[in-house]
């Protein structure tokens, strides 16, 4: 048997405990999907190279929450949300800078992942973000001073003379890599006088620097907020002209996932220089991210099928994109609705009331991008959207902020519950204003009492008190007020607690297998609570076999 002080492990956690680490760690990639959705705007505008198309913040954004999302499905410990954090950013980059962050999240977790019991964390951390810049370099076709990349190195060297002494700690190094990484980005200007000229730094730099920032904030809990260097010119790049819009250099942005042997990588690289440029490839292990600004779109796409098995090919044509945009702009009209549904009968529901469905509930919830996708697909100038699910509201108001770009309003009406997306829905009147709209529908969600239950699946302490796996519990509210043995007794005991305040309308939503259930309960309203309407819908959700509201 092997000395277990000499096994690799999650260096971080060698000294302290694992737990307090995944924490932080968590904590750090809810802070980074924050600060870059605050951040998007102005790094867009910042947004003049490789190509003034004014998305790297967005796409730093969807990368870092596709990271988020994808670590929340699958980590379980230290070292799983680590890989899986990796693993989503490579997965869900997007664009040159979201392909290149990519790139340093998945190097600095191997790095960590190859240290070993006794390794000072500060020295692990800060030798960890010099190989991750090293890897971003060498990911690059042409490697420009004055980009993220620059930052990213800046940040490395910082890092490693803070960790020199024995006392270093690792808040110390992330806090020195924070500091030169905004000293770094304040510089780029003079290093690519494309940015000196349209007086900017680099956004996708501006962009690191918010990362690090949030990984400062998680480990210290510190926020450093500044404002950008002032250099004399616009805030916002000049745009370029449509028919000019790369500047002389290739029209189409190619993105593709390729699955193929690490040794094909190299060939790869070498086809698509010779077509393109701005060409980045990161991964390993038999995935890869490809990104490369080309002419010819079939040649790229061609290489990475010598190379082996392209898949989520993406062509962006850079001014179509802006010309596209002005079409939709033109072509919108009217108002729409987008609610997030839980079940194929609530998706029904939703569509019979006229509004854009998106599959979520527990387990498989929409993201940012596919809430914004949905909103644009709309064509329409107003979007209203019922995300129908608390965890949700967050990541629909971000896609609310994001549509700006498409000079689309929309509005989140903050709907905790699919039970309370239908009272909002029921109550929408596309003819009136806006704003009285959202009130109404609002005001519909807030008076709709919702409530459901459920089975445990493993034992825990309620605000009930404690359960254990397969016992019935009553939710009121979002909380779990009620633990029994029977589904229809907690569901009448859920009933009565949300009659007792008053009520006209009780509304009851069956889930898979639950439509017995819901009928059952909607005879004892009629049988114990006189006056009082009932209606019965089939949601086909899942997890929750009825759910409940009373207005």
């Amino acid at each position: 048997m092997s000395d277990p002080s000499s096994e690799p492990t999650t260096a971080l956690g060698a000294v302290v405990d694992p737990a307090l680490v995944e924490a932080a760690f968590r904590t750090f990639a809810d802070l980074a999907r924050q600060r870059l959705g605050e951040a998007r705007e102005e790094i867009d505008a910042l947004n003049v190279y490789p190509v003034p198309d004014g998305d790297t913040g967005t796409n730093m954004y969807l990368t870092v929450e596709s990271a988020r999302d994808y670590m929340r499905a699958h980590g379980v410990d230290l070292r799983t949300s680590l890989t899986s954090y990796a693993k989503g950013a490579l997965l869900g980059a997007r664009g040159n800078s979201g392909v290149i962050l990519s790139q340093l999240f998945g190097a600095l977790v191997r790095h960590l992942a190859t240290s070993r019991r006794g390794d000072r964390p500060a020295h692990v951390m800060a030798q960890s973000l010099v190989v991750a810049a090293d890897a971003a370099y060498d990911a690059v076709g042409t490697p420009v001073e004055g980009t993220i990349l620059t930052v990213a190195r800046a940040a490395g060297n910082a890092a490693l003379a803070a960790a020199v002494p024995d006392s270093a700690t690792v808040a110390e190094v992330v806090a020195a890599a924070a500091a030169a990484a905004r000293e770094a980005l304040a510089r780029t200007p003079d290093q690519l006088p494309l940015l000196r000229d349209a007086g900017v730094v680099d956004a996708g730099g501006r962009g690191l620097c918010v990362v690090f920032d949030a990984a400062e904030q998680a480990i210290t809990g510190v926020r450093r907020d500044y404002a950008l260097p002032t250099m004399g010119r616009h805030a916002i790049p000049i745009p370029v002209p449509a028919n000019d819009l790369t500047e002389g250099g290739p029209s189409y942005e190619v993105m593709y996932l390729l699955d193929a042997d690490d040794t094909a990588i190299a060939g790869l690289r070498t086809a698509l220089r010779r077509i393109g440029d701005s060409l980045v490839i990161v991964g390993g292990d038999g995935l890869w991210n490809v990104h490369v600004h080309v002419d010819d779109v079939g040649a790229a796409v061609e290489a990475g099928i010598d190379a082996g098995r392209p898949r989520r090919i993406k062509v962006t044509h850079f001014a179509e994109q802006v010309e596209r945009a002005r079409a939709r702009r033109v072509g919108r009209r009217g108002r729409a609705i987008v609610a997030v549904a839980a079940g194929p009968g609530l998706a029904e529901l939703f569509e019979q009331g006229g509004a854009v469905v998106l599959s979520g509930g527990p387990g498989h919830r929409p993201s940012t991008g596919q809430v914004l996708d949905a909103i644009v697909e709309c064509a329409a100038e107003e979007v209203v959207v019922l995300p129908n699910d608390a965890d949700s509201i967050k990541v629909c108001e971000a896609a609310a902020r994001a549509a700006i770009d498409q000079e689309i309003r929309a509005v989140v009406v903050p709907t905790r519950a699919q039970v309370q997306g239908i009272a909002a829905l029921a109550v929408h009147e596309p003819g009136r204003a806006l704003e009285s709209d959202v009130v109404a529908m609002t005001s519909a969600a807030r008076h709709a009492r919702h409530g459901a239950v459920t089975v445990a699946v493993k034992q825990a302490f309620t605000s009930a008190g404690p359960c254990e796996a397969g016992d019935v519990l009553g939710v009121l509210e979002g909380d779990f007020v009620r633990i029994g043995e029977d589904l229809t007794d907690v569901g009448r005991q859920i009933i009565d607690l949300m009659l007792s305040g008053g009520g006209e309308l009780v509304t009851l939503v069956a889930g898979e297998d639950g439509r017995a259930l819901a009928d059952s309960l909607a005879a004892y309203v009629e049988s114990e609570h006189s006056g009082i309407d009932v209606v019965v819908y089939d949601g086909g959700q899942s997890r929750y076999p009825v759910l409940l509201s009373v207005e």
